[in-house]
């Protein structure tokens, strides 16, 4: 899913680094100026949620998050939206 969306998003010619777990985007987040991030609450090694937190502590905490994720309980969305 995630390969076959920055492929989508790069025919409007928006650049796209796609990674696979929470360690993968803190390299890039140190290494890259990122504008925005798509961040997907299942995570093979790490919640989204908990990487979202850790992101809004940091340097990094202004960056825009959109949360795409196939968990629909209402308790995920109102986390999101408090952690902004």
């Amino acid at each position: 899913m995630r390969e076959l969306l920055a492929r989508y998003l790069e025919k409007f010619g928006i650049r796209c680094i796609t990674v696979a777990d929470g360690k993968a985007m803190r390299q890039q987040l140190a290494t890259t100026q990122i504008d925005i991030i798509l961040l997907d609450l299942m995570l093979p090694d790490e919640d989204g949620l908990s990487l979202l937190r850790g992101l809004r502590n940091s340097k990094d905490s202004q960056i825009p998050v959109l949360m795409l994720t196939a968990r629909g309980e209402s308790a995920d969305r109102i986390i999101g939206l408090e952690l902004g």
